[in-house]
């Protein structure tokens, strides 16, 4: 429910004044033609102060307790003067209502408890013989308009108090819809960039095997080993796109979604990095393929992404690849992973020859990149740069996990994660 703006100032000083101007004709009209019968009509004094209480109410939103000490401060000797006080009750009463809206309680209590106390002292001051009763029933009504203007004040906090839970509520619900996109957008991305860097590394590897074969020794030419390049690269294709479909139905809202791959699926990684020079030595744990399926998805992407970071970065690295069952101190039981290579493979640019038989299989062991030219970009030297450990670690927390990388004391490269699920042991 949205809620309605706050008139503007001179809007509201606009309304306050027409009720000011329209309070005086009323009053103006009672002292006029109404029969002297409660005091006299009103003598030049008693006008003075009959246009002072109405006119006054101009500033009734504003300064509402100075709007009522000028109205008791021009009631009271209006009253005394013996003047006709049925004239005056209108400005009273619209003084008392603005006092009691405009709040705190208290102030308004005191305030009308003050108000009955004057008009009783100047009522008893009278020589009316029925001034006592004309007190008691101007009292109740000023208790009663008192009490109105309090119940409206009341009413009118409750409902802006509903207005701001439900503008809160609408806040909280486009706050937590914008989370949610944002949340599957970096899914997304993580997805995508997994995918794509495991399979792009993959493919550019295996593609510079076949290249070295062919060009290295045209005389010694392996078939066998460029037809194993070959395949190895179509395979790698195939399950490119099986997981590129998968993304894209997340993304299209097919409802049809495929099982998340889990730890099941690890030997196949394992089976690709092998494929593009690297000597993976793989240990899973006896059953770690029960854990949950949000935590053997988070655990595939993690080793996805480290054997991608050990071909790219360290080829013909040996790399070894531990997934075990644990405790976490604080939640249970934890998935652990932890993916170490040894560093860089050491050698240059050694051709292949009759006492290097293994160069046609170690392309880059044999074969050093080639310098760039001058137009190029500089390279790169340092830490490597991209999203692939930022993408690790918040695949990790994302299951409330946490994941550690860096280099090892002894050479080379360390990841190392733990996940935590709820469950014993499985």
């Amino acid at each position: 429910m949205p809620k309605p703006p706050p008139l503007p100032p001179a809007v509201r000083a606009h309304k306050d004044a027409a009720l000011a101007v329209g309070v005086l004709v009323l009053q103006s009209a009672v002292g006029a033609l109404l029969p002297a019968g409660q005091g006299h009509r009103p003598d030049a004094a008693g006008w003075a102060l009959l246009v002072v209480t109405a006119l006054v109410l101009a500033a009734r939103r504003r300064w509402p307790m100075t709007v009522m000490l000028v109205m008791v401060a021009a009631v009271a000797p209006y009253h005394a003067l013996d003047n006709l006080h049925l004239a005056v009750v209108p400005a009273s009463m619209v003084a008392i209502y603005s006092l009691a809206v405009a709040g705190p309680p208290p102030r308004t209590y005191l305030t009308v408890a003050a108000v009955v106390a004057i008009m009783g002292g100047v009522m008893s001051a009278t020589p009316e013989r029925h001034a006592a009763t004309d007190m008691l029933r101007s009292g109740g009504w000023v208790v009663a308009v008192a009490l109105t203007g309090e119940a409206v004040r009341i009413h009118r906090k409750y409902v802006a108090a509903i207005v701001g839970r439900a503008e809160r509520a609408e806040r909280t619900r486009e706050e937590e819809a914008a989370r949610r996109v944002a949340e599957e957008r970096l899914r997304i991305a993580r997805d995508l960039h997994d995918l794509l860097a495991h399979s792009i590394t993959l493919i550019g590897v295996q593609t510079s095997v076949a290249a070295h074969v062919l060009v290295a020794d045209p005389d010694r030419l392996d078939r066998t080993a460029v037809a194993g390049a070959l395949d190895s690269i179509a395979g790698t294709c195939r399950d490119a796109r099986a997981e590129l479909r998968a993304t894209l139905q997340v993304l299209r809202g097919d409802d049809e979604r495929g099982p998340l791959p889990g730890l099941a699926a690890v030997a196949d990684l394992a089976r690709s990095a092998e494929a593009a020079g690297a000597r993976v030595e793989l240990a899973v744990a006896a059953g770690a393929d029960g854990v949950p399926p949000a935590i053997g998805a988070a655990a595939y992407r993690i080793v996805q992404e480290a054997l991608t970071n050990a071909v790219r970065h360290a080829g013909g690295t040996s790399v070894r690849v531990g997934v075990e069952l644990g405790t976490d101190p604080d939640r249970g039981t934890a998935l652990r992973i932890a993916v170490t290579d040894d560093g860089p493979c050491p050698g240059t640019r050694a051709e292949p020859g009759p006492d290097r038989p293994d160069a046609r299989w170690r392309p880059w062991r044999a074969v050093a990149p080639p310098r760039p030219s001058e137009d190029a970009a500089p390279a790169v030297t340092g830490p490597a740069t991209g999203y692939g450990l930022i993408g690790m670690r918040e695949r990790a927390r994302s299951v409330g996990g946490t994941l550690t990388a860096g280099p090892r004391p002894g050479g080379g490269f360390e990841v190392a994660a733990v996940l935590p699920f709820a469950g014993g042991a499985v």
